[in-house]
């Protein structure tokens, strides 16, 4: 089946905190009548950028057509949760138009992308390309550079080990899958600062994949969708730090042995993060909460905070996502009758967070 029959997906990927979910609510608000299915994949307990999507107030954004993955992280659980929704979605009377995929920040792209070369989908879908966000102001920081330091402590206390930072590793599996690179946040940037992140990423990429700067992810849809990559068909062009290196040999009538050629096709650490979900209480001061996060995300190092909360005398539900110390908040809907109110808000960093002190912090954050 040519590929310009199949059911195109773009794969949206990037590390937590990039802006994701902002860049496919813009997506879903400008779709111009276009069908598409979401398939969401969050690294947390609770469905927090399902519920912010489905908080978007779209009216071709059907509950149908929003699936959430979320028993792990998606390049781990292929054959058991991809796959199945991916048949699902294909197989039905109105099958979409489109199929956009929001990894989670800790998902590699490729295991995700070989998926597609499964015998119950390939001849239905094909990756249109794959999208890598990144957060612009983070990147100026050097939050994804090599650490001399750990680098050197590693090699001491052991000369075996990778000596690669695992985040830079992640990182650049990412936009070497990339067929459009999204510099995001380039209001945060000035100009000459995004021309030299625009060049450094352009050195890792493959000929023809192009950095676009964007900011709170406003980009075209006819930019993001329609990229044609079939990137299911070139797997070998997309390097990978993470690609085995024990791939077993599989003739084409060995099909059956392909769930564990895509379960075991990489290798990499989940247990390097965490994320656990904290009860909330009503707000007086959404300003005070967040100067209350800022405090907390510094003395924890705590990486990526999303959740809602309610404002006591607002009949809005209010959404808080930061990334570091950087937070937004806004009103995205009124809360239903029956609705729980309650706060929640994930909290996501590396191993190790004092959860006892950012709960209590945190509960104990009413204005």
């Amino acid at each position: 089946m040519s590929k310009r029959t199949k059911i195109p997906a773009t794969v949206i990927t990037g590390f937590l905190g990039a802006g994701k979910t902002t860049l496919i609510r813009h997506m879903l608000e400008n779709a111009g009548g276009r069908r598409i299915a979401l398939v969401i994949n969050e690294f947390g307990d609770l469905g927090i950028d399902r519920e912010i999507v489905r908080g978007c107030g779209i009216a071709s954004c059907r509950d149908e057509d929003v699936v959430e993955l979320a028993n792990g992280c998606i390049c781990c659980t292929v054959a058991d949760d991809f796959l199945p929704v991916m048949e699902a979605l294909v197989e039905r009377a109105d099958p979409p138009e489109h199929i956009v995929i929001e990894t989670s920040g800790l998902a590699l792209p490729k295991p995700l992308i070989r998926a597609f070369n499964w015998p119950e989908i390939k001849t239905r879908v094909t990756v249109d390309g794959v999208v890598a966000v990144v957060d612009g102001p983070a990147l100026a920081a050097g939050q994804f550079a090599a650490n001399e330091a750990a680098v050197q402590a590693q090699r001491e206390a052991d000369a075996s080990l990778n000596h690669e930072n695992p985040l830079e590793d992640l990182f650049e599996d990412q936009v070497h899958a990339a067929d459009m690179v999204l510099l995001n946040k380039a209001d945060l940037l000035d100009e000459a600062e995004a021309d030299r992140l625009i060049a450094e990423l352009t050195r890792q990429l493959r000929p023809g994949v192009h950095v676009v700067k964007t900011s709170h992810g406003n980009v075209g849809v006819d930019v993001l969708l329609g990229l044609d990559a079939a990137a299911e068909d070139d797997l070998d062009a997309r390097h990978a730090h993470h690609d085995h290196h024990h791939d077993h040999d599989h003739d084409d009538d060995h099909d059956h042995d392909q769930t564990d050629t895509l379960i075991h096709q990489h290798d990499h650490d989940h247990d390097d993060f965490e994320s656990f979900v904290v009860d909330v209480p009503a707000q007086g001061d959404p300003a005070r909460l967040e100067a209350r996060l800022i405090d907390i995300v510094t003395a924890h190092n705590v990486l990526r905070v999303k959740g809602f909360v309610e404002v006591t005398g607002k009949p809005m539900r209010h959404v808080v996502q930061g990334v570091g110390a950087r937070f937004t908040r806004y009103f995205d809907r009124p809360w239903g009758v029956d609705e729980d109110r309650r706060g929640r808000l994930v909290v996501i960093g590396q191993a190790g967070l004092d959860r006892a002190a950012i709960t209590a912090a945190l509960q104990d954050s009413a204005a």
